[in-house]
């Protein structure tokens, strides 16, 4: 197929963009290489990237509708993965607007995109944080999901409104899966087992929040990209069997569907800690401090309908993918 992917130079979209391209597909990637963290991080996976057979690369702000629009007219997708959002729990009490401006303004340009260019399947990126306030576990679909943390949350959720507004309108078929916890080699900096890495290489403290009474689904990125190759082959039908009485989340009469894509095995933070200090050979230095706002004290997938739907089974545990992830970054780091 002919893959719009947004995000491209981001830690997924460098995964899954390999994956495709690996298979055969022919990749338009999409990125605005912004300095929410180290753009050279960036630089680096694009690098991975470009000049293998079947990718191309813009650099689009997805607020850009113009320019948006011009990549759908002239590449002409059959298919978009997008994964391109403004990330961060923490970050979204400092700059709101950059969330607004990415997970709002640029998801409503991928959905006027997809409507007047019309595609095969939109895949789009979620996230457990949709979850907020729940505390019963494991999270499934069906779970409400009213009473997000923080503004990341609820973009995340108005991105699921969103998708379901156009797919029942105009019949554009969306799936969105509900991301936990992402980690791998290539990672996003700003995520604990990254930021935690560095930190205990570099003999520095790390700050442990909730004093450590937490608890989150760590997913391998090579599960995750599995699960979103999956989902991408099958664009969802209306359910037949829907009924708004009551509306239940996760199908719809339109071709629509949600999924959570999780390990189904929550990890204690302490043990986490354990694992990396291990695979590092040095004690980490740890600073407990109270639970920070906008964070919860634990995730945890119920998979159940991306298992019977897609066949998706996560097989990499904690201790596997993180010395995966400490031996990629000795490499990369040198140290």
């Amino acid at each position: 197929m002919k893959i719009l992917l947004t995000g491209a130079a981001g830690f997924v979209g460098l995964h899954s963009t390999l994956a495709l391209l690996a298979r055969g597909d022919e990749v338009l990637g999409c990125d605005n290489l912004n300095d929410y963290y180290d753009p050279t991080l960036k630089t680096a996976r694009l690098a991975l990237l470009q000049g293998r057979p079947g990718f191309q690369f813009r650099r689009i702000d997805l607020a850009d509708a113009a320019a948006l629009e011009a990549a759908f007219r002239e590449f002409r997708p059959q298919a978009v993965v997008h994964l391109a959002a403004q990330a961060g729990v923490r970050y979204s009490l400092q700059n709101p607007r950059a969330y607004v401006d990415s997970n709002l303004v640029g998801f409503a340009n991928i959905l006027e995109c997809c409507r007047h260019h019309p595609v095969r399947h939109l895949v789009f990126a979620s996230s457990s944080s949709v979850y907020g306030a729940n505390t019963k576990v494991p999270f499934a679909v069906t779970d409400r999901t009213d009473h997000p943390v923080s503004l990341y949350a609820a973009t995340k959720k108005a991105n699921e409104v969103m998708a379901h507004a156009y797919s029942d309108l105009y019949g554009i078929p969306s799936t969105g899966l509900r991301f936990f916890t992402v980690y791998g080699p290539w990672g996003r900096p700003d995520m604990a087992y990254f930021s935690f890495t560095k930190a205990i290489f570099e003999g520095r403290e790390i700050e442990v929040f909730n004093n450590g009474d937490m608890q989150r689904d760590f997913t391998y990125i090579d599960d995750i990209v599995d699960g979103v190759i999956r989902v991408l082959d099958r664009p969802p039908q209306p359910d037949p069997s829907w009924s708004g009485d009551p509306p239940l989340a996760g199908r719809s009469r339109a071709p629509y569907r949600l999924y959570n894509i999780g390990n189904h095995s929550p990890v204690p933070l302490l043990h986490f800690i354990e694992v990396l200090e291990r695979l590092i050979g040095r004690p980490a230095r740890k600073v407990l401090r109270p639970m920070a706002a906008g964070d919860v004290q634990r995730t945890y997938a119920d998979v159940a309908d991306l298992t019977r739907d897609c066949g998706f089974e996560p097989r990499t545990p904690i201790e596997i993918g993180l010395a995966r992830f400490v031996a990629w970054y000795r490499q990369y780091h040198r140290c």
